[in-house]
């Protein structure tokens, strides 16, 4: 008994100093970084900083270089629209006396154009990639394996710093036939080279918006068919309005529609789809569809719950208010965190990001005053809280509405409908939140992002400043001079 106590003891042990052996194996043969960076969008930012000061960082990327915003999201996507823009400005310069017509429309020189611009700056940042020597780049589909373990082909790496920003990509439903039928996504839809007779886009956001002008603007007919009541549904329902009333006179806009099948034809697709209120069914046939409805976080295809990373319940990196995950060292910024989905941000999150891993004292992310603008006709601005927001949050507000018409320059192009939409703290003029829509949306927005950042967030500078006539940026001055208790405001109140 006991000859077999010792020979069941030595076995033991045995077995422990091979398990602890194959460990240190496993550890000795994972490669070390002072930081790895997953996605080369936002996370260039970050690589750029590290390797200033000689950090020695891999970076991890499983599509083209330069992430969503140069290939597939920001810049190709503005080179469409704004050849859109020029041909509905010509359509609608009849209304300034100015008769002129758009001939033909050339979808090859706007295609060549973007891809210009979209090769140079992607062969740029490879070359400089890889001529730094202090930089090792995975390009592939890392993803961890343990904690600040990340295995990429077939290499282990790790580091005590890892910043994740992977993004995001388009989150596709479960219709029936749709996979059969085929589509196209925000990701693929640049690598068409002709333009489809017709097309259904699924959809009724700011992707789907944007999408939906350029291909209207140059001759396909298009339909959005929104499974939400309202088109752009995360804006003022004033502005929801107006763009649904005006992309009507060039697109068939169903809202409130939800897809149930989709039939593929020999040369056309057919999208059933009923009223959500009504149940009544209808159908389309369109040459092609594009799937634009809404994005999921790019989180499981690195596995970060294998890293011991908690996710929400969709599936984004949850973060603190510095940006890191539950994992001490592991922060994550951009789309992947799903909360402001627009490159700006990221690029602003990066430096968050990289100030709390490297800096001398920690900074928490601002997100009070988050612009964005969509690119459809007419064009929107954004910042802020909108006004159901603001009073959701307890706030006292004031609203101020004003017509583009009720200035100079409004009324000499004919704006009939644009307006601008701000908020106010009653107590302290606060500027918590402002909506344009119409022309130039996004650059007359700025000015008031900026003043949401500076002093004592008031529009007071506005008032004590002498702002140039006749300009459109006294449409929005004349915003808040017409601030009311929101009681009292009304969408007439502006004319």
């Amino acid at each position: 008994m006991a000859n077999h106590g010792n020979c069941f003891l030595l076995n033991f042990h045995q077995k422990r100093n091979i398990m602890h052996a194959v460990q240190y194996l496993t550890i000795s043969m994972v490669k070390e970084y002072d930081l790895i960076v997953i996605g080369s969008g936002a996370g260039m930012n970050v690589v750029d900083r590290a390797r200033r000061i000689g950090l020695r960082v891999a970076l991890i990327e499983n599509g083209p270089v330069g992430g969503t915003c140069l290939n597939r999201g920001c810049i190709p996507s503005k080179i469409w629209t704004y050849p859109a823009d020029v041909v509905r400005l010509i359509e609608d310069s009849r209304k300034i006396g100015v008769r002129a017509e758009v001939t033909h429309t050339d979808f090859e020189l706007v295609r060549k154009r973007m891809w210009n611009l979209i090769l140079h700056d992607r062969q740029q940042m490879e070359r400089a990639i890889e001529a730094d020597e202090g930089l090792d780049f995975y390009h592939t589909t890392g993803y961890f394996i343990d904690k600040k373990i990340l295995q990429v082909g077939d290499e282990k790496i790790r580091a005590e710093k890892i910043m994740i920003a992977c993004g995001a990509r388009t989150r596709v439903p479960e219709i029936p036939g749709l996979e059969d039928a085929g589509y196209f996504t925000s990701e693929t839809i640049f690598d068409i080279d002709r333009l489809p007779k017709s097309l259904v886009v699924l959809g009724g956001g700011y992707k789907a918006c944007e999408f939906a002008h350029f291909f209207s603007a140059f001759g396909t007919a298009v339909t959005i068919i929104g499974r939400n009541p309202r088109l752009l549904p995360k804006e003022e329902p004033e502005v929801s309005a107006l763009v649904l009333k005006e992309m009507s006179r060039f697109i068939d806009i169903r809202v409130n529609q939800e897809v149930v099948e989709v039939n593929r034809g020999r040369k056309r697709q057919t999208v059933i789809f009923k009223d959500r209120e009504t149940n009544a069914r209808n159908e389309i046939e369109a040459e092609k569809i594009l799937v634009a409805t809404g994005v999921r976080s790019n989180a499981d295809l690195v596995r970060a719950q294998a890293g011991g990373i908690a996710l929400d319940d969709k599936g984004y990196i949850v973060v603190n208010e510095f940006l890191e995950t539950n994992v001490p060292g592991v922060w994550a910024f951009g789309d992947v965190i799903g909360r402001n989905m627009y490159r700006h941000t990221a690029n602003y999150e990066s430096e968050i990001a990289w100030n709390n891993a490297f800096g001398m004292k920690k900074i928490a992310v601002d997100e009070h005053a988050v612009p964005h603008a969509i690119f459809c006709y007419p064009q929107v601005a954004s910042v802020g809280l909108t006004e159901a927001e603001a009073v959701k949050q307890g706030y006292d507000i004031l609203v101020g509405i004003n017509m583009y018409s009720s200035c100079a320059k409004g009324y000499a192009m004919a704006e009939e409908n644009g307006f601008v939409k701000v908020i106010v703290e009653s107590t302290t003029r606060k500027i918590i939140g402002a909506s344009i829509v119409g022309p130039e949306a996004a650059i007359l927005l700025q000015p008031l992002v900026y003043l949401m950042n500076a002093g004592d967030q008031s529009y007071y500078p506005i008032a004590r400043s002498q702002t140039i006539h006749p300009a459109l940026s006294e449409a929005v001055v004349g915003a808040f001079a017409r601030l009311h208790p929101r009681e009292q405001h009304n969408h007439s109140q502006a004319q």
